[in-house]
């Protein structure tokens, strides 16, 4: 178990510490976050405040129980479907998979084997899913993988957080209240537009069934949901929640990592 703040971060700590870190079993926690438009009054780097935020305070809350560390978050992600919005730095499909193949396995080098990915943006998913597998069939490792929303979907649908947007929606009102809880002063709040109708008419399905059509994979002008019922309250609830499910995720997991030997 870690009791030091130098020790929640893995690039707080050096090359004789993360060797000795991964030696006694540490699982290791990779953020994915984004740079991307996100509408009128969100700042580009939304995803990543909220991805960074999420992780870093459930690893916190997680290193009470286990050990656990953290990476830098990988702040620009697969965003290639908001390219017609201006402020989005994004990587193409490709190399972003070839580019995480490379961070998992630098950390399966520096001896780790327990290996956690959470992701904060939607391009980057299945691109995440698909590292983490071809890692697992190349080596004797136990990996995890999963976007934030999906860890604490039952406990955000059992506070209705839907109420306030699409969960997590894009540049609506849920993204928009978590910011609002997180970093306010960077909400441009006189932009927000106010009774927007969702035009959002190809999207994907609960049923995991994909339809698209060029140009309509970023919701109307690049949102898909009006923000104009979030608030900070509404987003602190939502955070609060969301750290919780993480937390506690990081824990069963590495409790089964624990359990069975590879």
């Amino acid at each position: 178990m870690m009791t030091t703040q130098q020790h929640l971060y893995f690039h707080h700590c050096t090359r004789e510490e993360i060797a000795r870190l991964a030696k006694q079993g540490t699982t290791v926690v990779v953020p994915l976050g984004a740079t991307e438009q996100h509408g009128h009054h969100l700042p580009v780097y939304t995803d990543s405040i909220i991805c960074e935020y999420i992780v870093q305070e459930a690893v916190r809350k997680a290193i009470e129980q286990i050990p656990i560390l953290m990476t830098p978050l990988m702040a620009v992600g697969c965003s290639q479907h908001h390219l017609g919005f201006n402020g989005t730095i994004s990587i193409s499909s490709s190399t972003y998979l070839n580019m995480l193949h490379d961070i998992l396995e630098s950390l399966y080098v520096c001896g780790f084997r327990k290996i956690i990915v959470v992701n904060g943006h939607g391009g980057n998913h299945q691109l995440m899913n698909q590292a983490v597998q071809d890692l697992t069939v190349r080596h004797q490792v136990w990996t995890a993988a999963a976007s934030y929303w999906n860890v604490a979907r039952a406990q955000l649908n059992a506070v209705n957080a839907g109420e306030v947007g699409k969960v997590p929606g894009h540049a609506g009102g849920f993204e928009t209240a978590l910011v609002q809880a997180i970093r306010p002063e960077l909400v441009r709040s006189e932009r927000i537009l106010h009774n927007h109708r969702e035009l959002m008419k190809k999207t994907y399905s609960e049923s995991g069934v994909f339809i698209g059509k060029h140009g309509e994979l970023t919701g109307y002008d690049g949102f898909t949901d009006a923000a104009d019922k979030a608030t900070a309250d509404k987003g602190r609830e939502y955070l609060d929640i969301i750290v919780q499910a993480v937390s506690q995720w990081f824990v069963e997991v590495h409790g089964v990592m624990n359990d069975q030997s590879i």
